[in-house]
């Protein structure tokens, strides 16, 4: 991609000549090398660059345009221009989406050394040493079906007519890895885990084939689990991914769009177990790759959510800000319509618990590993949740793994149920997160 400096003055001298007063542009760049392996074979070798740019215009009745190009030379940015200016004349009247009050705002910069890139023969024998050390973990283990080894640069950037000028970069190197047995007279089992840095060479491989192995050596002596109600334990990614299901909590569009299980009278309210406390926290020191500003050019920041229990505040765009009297957050992304979703999760115990727990000496309780058919098996807007799920039952430190079973429950019931956050937390693709006991559940089992 141009240079951001570069990119700023063409736009500029564009908009003049076009008699544009008020614009911005959004863009990044992702250059990515990917593998996949195949029983000691390369499956698959990826290699791209995807670039994009959103330009937004307002036109002297203060309505916007908006339009998307992946060229950014004078031509195309002066095509841009023109295109997302007769696009605003057909723009929304009412809530017009307009500039962070926040974008001027100088951040801190924190430069970040992009990594070299290893060449794809280096990806590939990293991949086939990790699918083999898998395949010769348990005679039972035939295949590693799912599996990628991936490095990715990004480069982003933020503009406008103000002289909102931000640009950053950062490097990602990540794998993921997940087996299946196959045995006679029983059904495959499989277990999957996942790891990410900054670098191939910081990328804990060995931690991602020894995870995978275990867990799916875990399932193999599998047994059926009664129906019935018991305590239960969530995985940090199987909580995480539970409340990203119901983040339209936090979500102030939802909230306006009344299309959320909170209303804006809601903050103050005691939702959650005092035990609880979750933060987005885009900046937190484990979030591997953490944006310094949203789409909108808005500098990110830690946001308290819930605090003790107790909703403490919304994830916001400045178009949302503005209409609840708040301030933007950092969590927009642009285009015909601004979005809002969270950045990273931090979640942790907020208080001193009654009484602590362990697995090493809890009877019958359900271990969640992972949670399935979140797409179908969650109705986001009644706070129900009816999803199957990969665990054990636990049994004073001895672990049974679940033939098959189904979790259900309602979200705001379960936050409230909350008994205990064990202390240690685990980094996953949506935040950090310790593992959640929740007193009770209905587990249906086959």
């Amino acid at each position: 991609m141009a240079n951001i400096n570069e990119i700023a003055n063409h736009a500029k001298d564009n908009a003049q000549k076009l008699g544009i007063k008020k614009f911005d542009i959004y863009g990044s760049t992702v250059d990515e090398t990917s593998v996949q392996v195949d029983q000691g074979e390369p499956k698959q070798v990826k290699a791209s660059n995807r670039s994009g740019v959103t330009v937004r215009v307002w036109n002297e009745d203060n309505t916007m345009g908006v339009t998307s190009t992946t060229d950014v030379d004078p031509k195309g940015l002066e095509l841009a221009l023109k295109t997302a200016y007769e696009a605003s004349f057909f723009g929304v009247k009412e809530n017009v989406p307009d500039f962070s009050p926040e974008a001027t705002i100088p951040i801190p910069d924190h430069p970040q050394e992009k990594a070299l890139h290893a060449p794809v023969s280096e990806l590939i024998d990293k991949l086939l040493v990790a699918e083999k050390e898998l395949l010769t973990a348990h005679p039972a283990i035939k295949g590693v079906p799912y599996n990628g080894l991936a490095q990715r640069d990004v480069d982003r950037f933020y503009l406008n007519s103000d002289g909102a000028v931000r640009k950053e970069s950062h490097s990602l190197a990540s794998v993921y890895l997940y087996s299946k047995t196959e045995e006679e007279g029983k059904k495959p089992r499989s277990a999957g885990a996942y790891r990410v840095n900054q670098s191939l060479d910081k990328l804990d491989i060995d931690g991602c084939i020894k995870e995978t192995a275990e867990k799916t050596i875990s399932h193999l002596n599998y047994e059926k689990v009664k129906t019935n109600k018991y305590r239960v334990v969530f995985s940090p990614e199987a909580f995480l991914s539970l409340l990203g299901a119901f983040s339209n909590l936090f979500n102030a569009q939802n909230i306006l769009d009344k299309q959320s299980l909170s209303t804006p009278d809601d903050l103050g309210k005691q939702i959650a177990s005092p035990l609880l406390s979750v933060y987005d926290d885009a900046l937190h020191p484990a979030n591997i790759g953490a944006e310094s500003f949203d789409g909108e050019g808005t500098p990110t920041r830690q946001v308290l959510l819930i605090e003790n229990g107790v909703l403490t505040s919304f994830l916001h765009s400045a178009g949302t800000a503005k209409r609840m009297n708040a301030k933007p957050t950092g969590n927009a992304s642009i285009g015909a319509k601004v979005n809002i979703s969270p950045n990273f999760y931090h979640i942790f115990a907020a208080a001193v618990p009654e009484q602590e727990f362990s697995l090493e000496t809890a009877e019958n309780v359900i271990l969640i590993d992972d949670l399935h058919a979140l797409h179908a098996g969650v109705k986001s807007l009644q706070g129900s949740f009816s999803l199957p799920f990969d665990g054990w039952i636990v049994n004073k430190g001895v672990r049974t793994s679940i033939e098959s079973a189904t979790v259900a429950g309602d979200f705001l019931e379960l936050l409230k149920s909350i008994i205990y956050l064990e202390k240690e937390v685990e980094l996953t693709p949506g935040g950090v997160c310790p593992r959640v006991w929740i007193n009770e559940l209905s587990i249906t089992g086959e």
